[in-house]
């Protein structure tokens, strides 16, 4: 077995410290913003027609009239057990980890089906570009790339709606219905939300994949094994495939801060009960411990897809084999 595998597991530890460093920074940056942003939550609350001792008396009951400091230890070191406190404003005295375990799986099950939709399509796509290179197979599929990219992932939700929603009445515009209700129902409500994500990461992907097949397929190691007389179905899957995956899997990865921020956006527009539709409510009511434990929650997935990532390219890479 290559020594490169038993390095394996160092280099992911060391990774695994990064990201606990950049976690710890980014839940101070979020902290942070919320607090030098304008608003109040005790007005928003309360109302501008508070009196001056209603205000003192709710930030004096939520801590906000604490230094900072000490309102960022108080947050940080129950958060880190999973403790992320009650909402303030939102939904006042319910414990925000019950709110996000409610709105959770929405966003988990949309943005999966998105990221499933995205990478079977590029991997098909990209494939049929690479294959036929120069004639009408990888023009249709480079055109739609482009298209795809340049497309902003709300006006694609319209014209889903407007299209397979309204006008084919092929799927529902609005609603989300749970897998543990209807499996089937769960897939319908959520194809048009996941088909709005999945557009703009499926033709990054296919541009990327295109690109990196067609690379390998021009490499001397593969022109080596074409002329030791290697099968063609064996040169592409072991010398071209395997090293293409490589730039494709990280892109994959770097992705995933998209589709997470892709949902708050499509939630809104069809209606999702999704963490990214409670995140925009707590921002806009100043629900500062349910905003710091959405967003601490979209960091902490972005995290560990990075890992995930340079654990599965580590796995890809031919000199570790």
């Amino acid at each position: 077995m290559n020594a490169g595998l038993f390095r394996l597991p160092g280099s992911i530890l060391r990774h695994a410290g990064g990201a606990a460093v950049v976690g710890l920074l980014g839940a101070l940056c979020i902290f942070a913003a919320l607090r030098l942003g304008p608003g109040d939550p005790a007005l928003t609350a309360l109302g501008e027609g508070a009196t001056p001792a209603a205000v003192a008396a709710y930030r004096a009951r939520w801590g906000l009239d604490q230094p900072w400091p000490i309102q960022f230890d108080a947050w940080l070191r129950p958060a880190l057990q999973g403790d992320f406190g009650t909402s303030i404003v939102v939904a006042s005295g319910i414990p925000v980890s019950r709110l996000i375990a409610d709105r959770l799986p929405v966003t988990a099950f949309v943005g999966v089906y998105a990221l499933v939709l995205a990478i079977a399509t590029a991997l098909v796509a990209g494939a049929v570009a690479a294959r036929w290179r120069g004639r009408w197979p990888d023009s249709v599929a480079t055109t739609l790339a482009v298209l795809g990219v340049a497309m902003p992932d709300f006006w694609v939700a319209y014209l889903l709606i407007g299209s397979l929603g309204f006008g084919l009445g092929l799927f529902p515009s609005f609603g989300y219905v749970a897998p543990s209700v209807s499996l089937s129902g769960a897939l319908s409500s959520a194809t048009l939300p996941a088909l709005a994500i999945a557009a703009p990461m499926a033709a990054s992907f296919t541009r990327i994949l295109r690109a990196a097949l067609i690379e390998e397929a021009l490499s001397e190691h593969v022109r080596v094994a074409r002329a030791l007389g290697h099968p063609g179905g064996f040169i592409f899957r072991h010398h071209i495939l395997r090293n293409a995956l490589i730039p494709f899997v990280t892109v994959v990865g770097l992705q995933v801060r998209y589709l997470l921020g892709g949902t708050v956006v499509i939630e809104r527009i069809f209606g999702l009960p999704g963490l990214g539709a409670l995140m925009v409510d707590a921002a806009f009511a100043r629900d500062y411990p349910l905003v710091q434990a959405c967003a601490l929650v979209f960091l902490l997935g972005v995290l560990a897809a990075n890992l995930a990532t340079d654990g599965l390219c580590a796995v890809l890479d031919p000199r570790r084999s």
